[in-house]
């Protein structure tokens, strides 16, 4: 598996990835919040231009992504998405890593949605603390319509510096 920074050409292959990842979140995320496709090329378009984008490949095929931000005092995860047949195969963990190795500030922050479980369980075995539903943080460094502020939680990893 390689990690690389992902380019504007691989934008289609982001979103089949994202898109079929985030199939798990269909009942169990609000409904409201929840879309098909879950995201639209444009709105990745943009966050391509926004974030530092990552992708593992396997044999010439992505299987994960995963975008960081850099946002005042704070470096986010804004998406972490491995196809579910590469899952619990190490694909996350290496590209949380990457990310991890690239961040700009002490401070990683994650918000995902409460009731994925398994992303909240994901992030705490890679050394995150779940602070719960922290709508000053959601608002401080995110930009989230209120309901998904409500049905989300932050976690957060110190870096040490050294």
């Amino acid at each position: 598996m390689e990690i690389e920074p992902l380019a504007a050409s691989d934008l289609d292959e982001a979103l089949a990835v994202l898109d079929e990842a985030a199939a798990a979140y269909d009942g169990v995320v609000p409904a409201d919040c929840y879309d098909e496709p879950y995201m639209d090329r444009e709105t990745l378009a943009g966050e391509f231009e926004e974030m530092r984008m990552a992708g593992a490949w396997k044999e010439g095929r992505l299987v994960g992504i995963v975008g960081m931000q850099d946002v005042a005092d704070v470096s986010l995860v804004r998406h972490l998405y491995v196809r579910p047949e590469e899952q619990r195969q190490g694909v996350g963990g290496r590209l949380l890593a990457e990310a991890i190795e690239g961040a700009s500030s002490s401070t990683v922050l994650v918000g995902t949605w409460r009731d994925a479980t398994w992303a909240v369980a994901f992030y705490r075995k890679h050394g995150f603390t779940n602070l719960g539903s922290d709508r000053e943080l959601l608002d401080e460094y995110w930009d989230v319509p209120d309901r998904q502020a409500e049905a989300s939680t932050v976690l957060r990893m110190e870096l040490d510096g050294d």
